[in-house]
């Protein structure tokens, strides 16, 4: 069957569809394509997670552990860590962490060691598509020789009498635009951008996805498809990074930069509202940037709005601890030996999601000064040894009366559905609120410090 496999092939039932990597972007994605009657199997290095999975359970809140294991028990889904079995898909798609290393720079080293794990199993006119986020170039010039060194070849090709190039196996790119925790818009609804190293690349994955989103967007190149991403991202950071700047301003100006953003989103055209923060959070917006800004030197250009937003979004978690050591002062306390009660580590509300967030940074930041610390957090009971942090010896403490009237201050840094910030205020000493989560409280007093 594997030579027969047309780009029409893909558009069919009963696919064999590979997975690599089950996280927040990979498990969505394989369950949604067993919701529409695909075969998938998840390809993971950690066996723990390939454990959990077939034995339907879940690690991702909000991924129920019903729907894992209604797919398990229906052989709609099972995960390996035998990549060896990726020579029996029909698609394998490449979903792994792309961050960047300790000097701000692209870290592709999960997508050249996932490329090295296909080659050897790559079958003709198998489907290989890179949804990890990373900088225009990357599909055609890494991941693409890497393919090609079994012998098949995949021709890059586009344009004018393209249409009709012959391929031995389609390679595409399309960007993933997963929003853990968003209730409003879910993989099915997203529409999906799908560029390809040649139009039988780009009409196969298309084909694959048009069965699970709402739209397929064709465009010209792995390349414009890579670009896709990063804009959306990039649009994002620079205006958050102008958000977070005004509201310093604000500070100084003694307004409200919540209630002006507020009312300026009242105006039907011409503005969307961004929230100010104590950093950027999120395995996207801190990183994807500095993707482009990285490879844009290679044509020396300068990517000035980039790195100006960069400068300003890490600054941030500073801006915060400086607060924070103000507001001690003024309680006639010291942040070195002050007890800091952090709320929230997860890097936005209501998930459980650690990857970039400036909490990590803040607990850094206070640790370095003196204070001693604790956190909750109701999605995470205990820390972990993380890619750049080691928290692995903090566990999250109970939210009582009498726990927060211990605190010499506590830090709101994710503000979390589930916290009662009426409490919180009544029962603490001083309240430093990062996210405006205390806008609704009415007995708030001197206690709540903005920043």
């Amino acid at each position: 069957m594997g030579t027969d496999r047309k780009p029409e092939f893909f558009a069919g039932k009963e696919l064999k569809i590979g997975i690599i990597g089950c996280g927040y972007v990979g498990l969505p994605l394989a369950l949604r394509f067993a919701d529409v009657g695909q075969v998938v199997t998840g390809f993971d290095t950690d066996e723990q997670k390939i454990t959990k999975l077939n034995a339907g359970q879940s690690y991702i809140q909000h991924i129920p552990a019903d729907k894992i294991n209604h797919h398990v028990q229906g052989k709609r889904f099972s995960a390996t860590t035998d990549f060896s079995r990726l020579r029996d898909m029909d698609a394998i798609l490449i979903c792994v962490p792309t961050p960047l290393d300790e000097r701000r720079e692209p870290d592709l080293s999960y997508v050249e060691m996932t490329a090295q794990s296909i080659a050897p199993n790559l079958q003709r006119h198998q489907l290989v598509v890179l949804e990890s986020t990373t900088y225009p170039g990357t599909t055609e010039e890494l991941v693409l020789p890497i393919l090609e060194k079994g012998g098949l070849r995949c021709p890059l090709a586009k344009g004018e009498g393209s249409e009709n190039t012959a391929t031995d196996f389609y390679l595409a790119f399309s960007p993933e635009r997963e929003d853990p925790g968003n209730k409003q818009f879910g993989l099915a609804q997203i529409p999906k951008v799908v560029g390809g190293i040649n139009p039988a690349s780009c009409q196969a994955a298309m084909n694959l996805y048009a069965q699970i989103v709402s739209k397929v967007v064709q465009v010209s190149s792995t390349r414009a498809a890579e670009m896709v991403k990063l804009l959306e991202n990039i649009f994002r950071c620079v205006n958050i990074a102008l958000v977070n700047e005004l509201k310093q301003l604000s500070l100084r100006m003694d307004l409200d930069i919540w209630e002006v953003i507020d009312s300026a989103a009242t105006k039907p055209f011409g503005f969307m509202p961004f929230y100010p923060g104590p950093g950027l959070g999120g395995h996207c917006i801190p990183v994807d940037p500095f993707y482009l800004s990285w490879k844009a030197r290679e044509y020396d250009f300068a990517t000035r709005f980039i790195e100006l937003a960069g400068e300003i979004n890490t600054a941030m978690p500073y801006h915060v601890v400086d607060a924070l050591v103000a507001a001690l002062n003024a309680h006639e306390k010291s942040v070195k030996g002050s007890k800091i009660l952090v709320l929230g580590v997860a890097y936005k509300k209501d998930v459980d999601d650690l990857r970039e967030s400036p909490s990590m940074k803040l607990l850094e930041l206070l640790s370095a000064r003196g204070a001693q610390l604790d956190y909750n957090d109701p999605y995470f009971p205990a820390l972990f040894k993380m890619r750049h942090y080691d928290y692995s010896h903090m566990k999250s403490v109970d939210l009582t009366p009498q726990n927060l009237a211990r605190y010499d201050c506590v830090l709101i840094a994710t503000d979390h559905s589930k916290y009662d910030y009426d409490e919180i205020v009544k029962n603490s000493k001083l309240v430093v609120d990062t996210r405006n989560a205390t806008r609704n409280v009415k007995q708030r007093g001197d206690k709540v410090v903005h920043c």
